[in-house]
């Protein structure tokens, strides 16, 4: 089973291309603090090599599409999780009142 369909491998192209501004085939930390400023961000230079050490698995100090993929891989796993336990919450809050009594976790 693949981990993407093939419409999310062209969406998570198109978005790395975004990063990619110079189109060298990879997010450089100079790329990846353009896009975080944009954003209203004001990490440091460690928060940065940080951000893409995370996922530079060759460690050459830049993000390739590959290693861009697994970070995305994870965003989505997050996202699944986080899906569950919203789906998990609404069966024990029976009056869906955002919140679980004693009595209806019991």
């Amino acid at each position: 089973m693949d981990l993407f369909t093939e419409e999310q491998l062209t969406e998570f192209y198109e978005t790395f291309c975004l990063f990619d501004k110079d189109g060298d085939g990879s997010i450089a930390m100079e790329e990846l603090s353009t896009v975080i400023k944009s954003l209203g961000l004001k990490p440091s230079q460690e928060e940065l090599h940080g951000m893409i050490s995370e996922v530079d698995v060759d460690g050459n100090g830049t993000i390739e599409f590959a290693e861009f993929l697994g970070l995305m891989a994870h965003k989505v796993k997050e996202i699944d999780s986080e899906e569950e336990l919203k789906e998990a919450f609404k069966v024990f809050d029976k009056d869906q009142n955002g919140y679980i009594s004693e009595a209806e976790f019991l």
